[in-house]
């Protein structure tokens, strides 16, 4: 269903049960797990699916290494159920999207022997907490092994390295995986439309005041029940239901530089345990290039953050370190800065210390919020939002919660040999085959036809992957109404080399 029809259907007067405001993964997964439940579900989001903090993550799906760390010092249950929750959810997403996620070996260098039991440890127990679920077996590596695997690290005072497993994934086409299947599910789903009031009776919310930002059209719906689930304009969403709420959140900026594949070899990503002021630093193969990141500053909240150069060199500085690749300024091709939705923690030193956990809240007139969690923990953080709205607004849901065994659009039929299949049948070059099989699944095919029925078998770029047919196929199937909607999001064009 394009996308003026679903404006149509958001016209119409009916009455949602439920209406989630936010786009991103948390959002897109709510109005997944509502709509599977059989209920009436409409979903809207101001810019274009995961503009935001969800197409700007290190594309990594994790327990989270850094909290695992932080729950054994500390002692803190939440950091560690947090570890657990991710660890879970990351081997469901592997199951559900296998086409948009893989498994990645990592590799930590250690440049200190006192590291190697401190770090090895630590690994194995990530491991042990995954279970049944664990997708990877740590172990030790010796200086050369190391340096087989990632040629480019600094050779001089490296002891060994570990080798762990955690997945990798497409995250903006991860969430609009969801926002369609969802839609496949009978949601309705809007991009650039914004909530501009929330319309209430008797003291209770009943609808919202929305805007199509493409077209300036507005016009009022009703829904027995909102959800908030817009990360970092959380804030700003409770204060339409309440000019005086008081801050929920911190936000914080994470940054990450794109440079040339050489500087990180096709299956193998690094992750620096600890910089210079005590983060976690990776450098990751992502889409044919090295993908360095990420910073954690404190930040004001902004539609589209900008990096400063300060933390471009920051990431710079600590490429160097470990690399003996000499790496310059201009050998970036791309950058992006995305707003981490942190929930305030009074006692925290800096918002790196903050628990990525998410919370879920209720105002006195009925406005559901969601907020703070990590995108690997999308799928819990909808189902336990989803449960709580169905109590909160007496909601009558056909089935249970079906999001744990759901395979997400393109997901069904994918073979990772099908890109074999895509060269012969449509004389494609295999690097774009095999960029078809991973972005679209089992709908390769269908851009495929696309490109030989109208002749759109060109490249957007010689030296990237994307046809021509994607475009068309983004627009015609795929909601995209800009231009960034389709080379930022429904491709990664403008993320790889802008």
């Amino acid at each position: 269903m394009q996308r003026t029809q679903q404006l149509a259907e958001l016209q119409t007067g009916k009455r949602f049960d439920l209406l989630v405001i936010g786009g991103g993964a948390t959002g897109c997964g709510i109005a997944l797990d509502a709509a599977a439940r059989g209920l009436n579900v409409a979903l809207v989001e101001k810019n274009d699916f995961a503009e935001g903090t969800s197409s700007r993550s290190t594309k990594l799906l994790h327990g989270g290494v850094r909290y695992l760390e932080a729950a054994v010092k500390k002692l803190d249950w939440v950091q560690y159920n947090l570890v657990r929750e991710g660890l879970r959810e990351r081997a469901l997403l592997l199951q559900n999207a296998p086409h948009l996620s893989r498994r990645i070996q990592l590799v930590t260098p250690l440049y200190s022997w006192w590291d190697v039991p401190y770090v090895f440890t630590g690994l194995k127990f990530y491991d042990l907490l995954a279970g049944k679920k664990n997708i990877g077996h740590s172990r030790l590596l010796g200086k050369i092994s190391a340096l087989q695997r990632f040629p480019m690290l600094k050779s001089e005072g490296l002891k060994a390295g570990v080798l762990y497993y955690d997945g990798q994934f497409l995250d903006a086409r991860m969430a609009l995986a969801l926002a369609l299947t969802a839609q496949r599910q009978g949601a309705i789903i809007a991009n650039h439309v914004e909530v501009t009031a929330l319309r209430k009776q008797a003291g209770r919310i009943s609808g919202a005041q929305l805007v199509d930002r493409l077209s300036g059209q507005e016009w009022q719906m009703q829904a027995r029940g909102v959800i908030n689930a817009t990360g970092p304009f959380t804030d700003q969403v409770r204060q339409l239901d309440d000019p005086t709420a008081a801050p929920l959140l911190k936000t914080s900026s994470g940054i990450h530089i794109v440079l040339d594949k050489e500087f990180a070899p096709p299956a193998t990503g690094l992750m620096i345990p600890e910089t210079e002021d005590g983060r976690v630093l990776f450098v990751l193969p992502w889409e044919g290039h090295a993908l360095v990141g990420t910073t954690d500053e404190p930040a004001r909240v902004a539609e589209h953050p900008r990096a400063s150069e300060e933390e471009v060199d920051y990431l710079l500085r600590h490429v160097a370190r470990y690399f003996d690749l000499h790496v310059r300024r201009e050998d970036v091709k791309a950058v992006w800065s995305g707003l981490r939705p942190l929930v305030i923690d009074p006692q925290a030193q800096d918002t790196a210390t903050l628990a990525r956990t998410h919370v879920i809240q209720q105002s006195d007139s009925g406005l559901l919020t969601i907020t703070g969690g990590k995108w690997t923990a999308y799928r819990q953080m909808a189902e336990d939002v989803v449960d709580r709205g169905i109590k909160a607004f007496r909601l009558a849901p056909q089935f249970s919660c079906k999001t744990r065994s759901m395979m997400l659009l393109g997901g069904d039929g994918f073979a990772e040999d099908a890109d074999l299949c895509l060269q012969d049948k449509y004389g494609l070059e295999s690097t774009v085959a095999r960029h078809l099989n991973r972005a679209y699944g089992d709908r390769a095919k269908e851009v495929c036809a696309l490109a030989e029925q109208h002749g759109l078998k060109a490249r957007l770029h010689p030296a990237h992957p994307y046809l021509e047919a994607e475009v068309v196929y983004a627009v015609r199937h795929e909601l995209a109404a800009r231009v960034a909607d389709i080379l930022v999001r429904r491709l990664s064009l403008g993320l790889v080399d802008k």
